[in-house]
C-alpha cells in the first residue's frame, strides 16, 4: 500500500491562509505524479497552484535533454542556446531533462528554415520579435482568463485545476487563430511590397527606403503616473492603445505602442498625417489628450521595426508639439500640399537629428469642399 507524503511533517502547510485547502492541493498534485522535490520547489516560489497549468502548457509529454535536442535536430548547441535566449526560455544545464515536445518541434522548424537559406542572425532577430509579440498576446490571454475564471471563495486547488482544465480544452483553439491572423498580416505586407526590376536582377531588396513616420503620445503622462493609481494609469494606456488600433487603416501600419506613445508608418505622408490628426482631434473630447508629429525621409526596416532619421525626427517633433496639436517637417508639408491649414513654427534643432528642421503645424482645412 502506497503511503502518502506527510506534508504537515515536511512543513509545507506553514504560512498557508487556508491549511485545509493547501493540503487538498498538495494531495491532488501528489496524485498527479509530482514529486516531493517538485512540490517543495514550487512552494518555495509560491506557485503550487500553477503546477497543473505548467504541466498542460509543457504538453504533458516526453522531456528531452539539451544534448538530445542537438542530436535530433542537427543544430549546433551554441546556436540552440542563442535561440533559447531569443525565445526567452531558460538555458538548460547539460543532462537536464526539461525540453518539451513543443520545443523539439520548434527546433526542427528552425533547422528547416535555416536549411532553406534563412541566415542565422536574421532568424534570431525574427525569433526575438515573435517572442516579444507572443508575450503581449499571452499577457492578454492571461488577464482575460483571470477575470473569467476567478470566482469568489476559490482556494488554490480550485483555481489551479480550473485554469489547467480550461487551457487543456481551449488552448488548442488558439493556435489555428494565431496562424490565420499571421497569414492575413503576411498577405497585407506582400501586397504593400513593391519589387523593382533592379531588385529582381540583384536578388536583394533595397535597404533604406522612403517612409513617412508618425508618433502620437499622451500629454503629461509622466505627471499622470504620479497623481493616479497604477490601475487607473493602466486603464488610460489601454484606452489609448485601442483608440490607435481603431484609427489605423491601410496603407498606414501601426508599428508599435510604447507605453504612452504609438508609432505609425506608411509609404506616403498624407495617410499618416490624416491618421495622426484624427487621433489628436478625437482626444479633445475623449481623454487622454494627445499630440503628434510626422516626418518623411529614408528609413531602414529591420525585424518589423523602422530606424533612421524620419523615426528620430518624428519622435522629437511629437515631444515639441503643444497639447492637442500636430507638427510636421518641411518635407511632409511639401509632399502633402494643400487640403490642410499649415502654419510655420520656425527652424528648430532637435537632439539626435542633424541640422536645423523647418517645422510646420498642421490643422484640418475649414473648406467644406475638402
Amino acid at each position: 500500500m502506497r503511503v502518502g507524503i506527510d506534508f504537515e511533517g515536511e512543513g509545507m502547510l506553514e504560512g498557508a491562509d487556508d491549511r485545509k485547502a493547501r493540503l487538498e492541493l498538495l494531495r491532488t498534485l501528489e496524485n498527479e505524479g509530482f514529486t516531493l522535490d517538485e512540490l517543495r520547489h514550487a512552494a518555495a516560489q509560491n506557485r503550487l497552484a500553477l503546477l497543473p497549468v505548467e504541466r498542460v502548457l509543457a504538453g504533458e509529454g516526453k522531456l528531452y535533454t539539451r544534448e538530445e535536442l542537438a542530436e535530433r535536430t542537427g543544430l549546433d548547441p551554441g546556436f540552440l542556446d542563442e535561440a533559447g535566449r531569443a525565445l526567452g526560455v531558460p538555458i538548460r544545464e547539460p543532462g537536464e531533462r526539461a525540453i518539451t515536445e513543443e520545443e523539439m518541434e520548434l527546433s526542427r522548424s528552425a533547422k528547416a528554415l535555416l536549411d532553406a537559406g534563412l541566415p542565422e542572425e536574421g532568424f534570431l532577430e525574427l525569433t526575438a520579435v515573435m517572442s516579444r509579440s507572443m508575450a503581449s498576446i499571452a499577457a492578454s490571454f492571461a488577464a482575460l482568463f483571470g477575470e473569467a475564471l476567478l470566482q469568489p471563495g476559490d482556494t488554490e486547488r480550485d483555481l489551479g485545476l480550473r485554469y489547467a482544465e480550461t487551457l487543456r480544452n481551449l488552448g488548442p483553439l488558439a493556435a489555428p487563430t494565431l496562424e490565420q491572423m499571421f497569414n492575413l498580416r503576411m498577405r497585407e505586407q506582400m501586397r504593400e511590397a513593391v519589387i523593382s526590376q533592379a531588385e529582381l536582377q540583384s536578388g536583394k531588396l533595397a535597404g533604406a527606403q522612403s517612409v513617412a513616420v508618425g508618433f502620437v503620445d499622451i500629454v503629461g503622462f509622466t505627471r499622470l503616473g504620479e497623481d493616479v493609481s497604477p490601475d487607473d494609469v493602466g486603464t488610460v494606456v489601454r484606452r489609448f492603445e485601442r483608440a490607435v488600433a481603431d484609427a489605423v487603416e491601410p496603407p498606414v501600419r501601426l508599428v508599435k505602442t510604447i507605453g504612452d506613445a504609438a508609432m505609425l508608418v506608411a509609404p506616403e505622408p498624407a495617410p499618416v498625417v490624416e491618421s495622426v490628426l484624427d487621433l489628436v482631434e478625437r482626444s479633445q473630447d475623449e481623454a487622454p489628450l494627445l499630440r503628434g508629429g510626422v516626418a518623411l525621409g529614408d528609413g531602414l526596416q529591420r525585424a518589423g521595426d523602422w530606424y533612421g532619421r524620419p523615426v528620430n525626427l518624428a519622435a522629437r517633433l511629437t515631444s515639441f508639439a503643444r497639447r492637442g496639436s500636430v507638427v510636421t517637417s518641411k518635407e511632409v508639408r511639401e509632399a502633402v500640399g494643400d487640403g490642410y491649414n499649415w502654419s510655420e513654427a520656425g527652424n528648430r534643432r532637435f537632439k539626435g537629428v542633424k541640422g536645423s528642421v523647418e517645422v510646420f503645424r498642421v490643422r484640418r482645412s475649414p473648406d467644406p469642399a475638402r
